[in-house]
């Protein structure tokens, strides 16, 4: 089970039903406290991860930022010399390193969301585990008194998570194959929109390259 997943089961978890239903109350809620305090230490150092990665992510879009303008210059020079052909490849090149800085900025915005959902999961698994210390102080208490309840709701809770699991396993197959069609009706698209993706390209480049000329002979 990923950090995330795991994350996500203490978040939505219901201590009280799961003390309800534990052999050993006591023991119950220090499995979960730990377990809480490992996944609170193992989210921050992911999300300590996700934003080092967009930081890195960013350096990267600004390099190429940098690049896509020096081949833009290098395309003026280009065609101040007389020198079209080069102008042309040179607008190429920008056009490839500009490509590659939409798709940086697009995993910037992923990433932000990340964070985002992070930060606010790790503030409900914060306010779980207070609640879960708080608890602990008087789990011993409730102990004795729930005893003579333990025996018929533990056969009850295996009945049910059984059944739980079989109906997520259920409905994971079933977005599996659901993931699965969409992919391939993708593929089947992506062939052709990539050809309209080089027309619309190559149309772009043209009209800088006309661009550019206005630009020098305005000068």
């Amino acid at each position: 089970m990923s950090i995330f997943s795991r994350l996500s089961d203490i978040v939505n978890s219901n201590i009280s039903s799961l003390l309800d239903k534990a052999e050993n109350p006591e023991k119950m809620i220090r499995m979960v406290i730990q377990e809480m305090e490992e996944t609170l230490v193992e989210v921050r150092s992911g999300t300590a991860k996700v934003i080092t990665d967009k930081k890195t992510v960013s350096r990267r879009a600004e390099q190429l930022r940098k690049q896509a303008q020096e081949w833009e210059q290098k395309a003026e020079l280009a065609l101040s010399k007389g020198r079209e052909d080069l102008a042309k490849a040179a607008l190429v090149e920008k056009a490839t390193i500009t490509a590659s800085v939409e798709i940086a900025e697009k995993d910037m915005e992923k990433l932000d969301v990340t964070l985002d959902k992070l930060g606010a999961e790790i503030e409900q698994l914060q306010a779980k585990l207070n609640d879960a210390r708080a608890r602990q102080k008087t789990i011993v208490m409730r102990t004795q008194a729930t005893e003579s309840r333990l025996h018929v709701n533990r056969q009850l809770h295996n009945y049910s998570i059984d059944n739980a699991i079989d109906k997520f396993e259920y409905y994971e197959r079933k977005i599996d194959l659901m993931e699965g069609q969409m992919d391939s009706i993708h593929v089947e698209k992506r062939g052709l929109q990539s050809e309209f993706d080089e027309l619309a390209r190559q149309e772009a480049i043209e009209k800088e390259l006309e661009n550019l000329k206005s630009k020098l002979n305005d000068k």
